[in-house]
């Protein structure tokens, strides 16, 4: 009798890794690949520097050069291992938790049919640009409602930059119904919101969804009943880290070391 080896739960969301049972062998790093939406930037600027290089101007190929390996790192897409549980909230974005507070929903996703009108807690996730700009969605379920709004572009480390500039807000809902926000807020660098879905469509955990070009952040709407897990400060990895769990109301405790 022939026995098939058991897989681990992970192997089938890393196909992309070719990976071989975990029990066999080991994963190697490597390097992570350019997201489509980054390609056309990344030949560009390869483009510019070759003909710099060309026409011997050293002190502008040079300098070029670097700007065609920090545009191939800015759009880096790296297979991320998300974690598997029941009511995992998972981060959005890479980056540092600059803000925690409690504040009432956006009016593009408060309502009956969205996040209602009682205040709730926001955890807002600041990106440089040297962090990985492609965001994934929080929890599983069906894409309910995409707002996108117009607007200025204010330093993203601001609080009023959720209500004053360039922003596209998403509505997810799971399949027991809780639903979850979050928003993707351009910034001083930043000039476009790309989304990679569409309202109706059903997503998975830590699936992605978009991007913002240059820098930016991303706030995260936690439902009543939910504390999060995270703490100012904190970096983040976007379809790994957990910053809440649906239902628990405890508070994460911490301190910068």
């Amino acid at each position: 009798m022939i026995v098939s080896p058991i897989r681990h739960p992970y192997t089938a969301a890393m196909t992309s890794l070719d990976k071989p049972d975990i029990g066999t062998t080991s994963v190697k790093w490597r390097w992570p690949s350019v997201h489509p939406e980054g390609r056309k930037f990344v030949l560009l600027s390869a483009v510019i520097c070759l003909i710099f290089a060309l026409l011997a101007w050293e002190t502008l190929a040079w300098p070029m050069a670097g700007i065609t390996i920090w545009v191939a790192a800015f759009f880096r897409d790296p297979v991320r291992s998300t974690p598997t549980g029941e009511g995992l909230v998972i981060a959005p974005a890479d980056g540092l938790v600059t803000m925690i507070t409690t504040v009432p929903p956006p009016r593009e996703l408060a309502g009956e049919d969205g996040l209602g009108d009682a205040p709730m807690t926001r955890v807002s996730i600041f990106m440089s640009v040297f962090d990985v700009h492609i965001n994934r969605t929080p929890i599983p379920g069906t894409i309910k409602r995409i707002a996108y709004i117009a607007g200025s572009f204010l330093n993203a480390d601001l609080d009023k930059a959720s209500e004053e500039n360039e922003r596209q807000h998403f509505l997810v809902e799971g399949a027991d119904g809780t639903r979850i926000g979050f928003t993707q807020i351009a910034g001083l660098v930043a000039r476009r919101i790309v989304p990679f879905v569409k309202v109706g469509d059903v997503v998975g955990l830590g699936q992605r969804v978009g991007l913002i070009r240059f820098g930016s952040r991303v706030d995260v709407y936690l439902p009543a009943g939910t504390g999060h897990r995270v703490v100012l400060g904190q970096r983040t990895i976007a379809g790994e880290t957990v910053i809440a769990r649906l239902g628990e109301a405890d508070r994460s405790i911490g301190a910068a070391q």
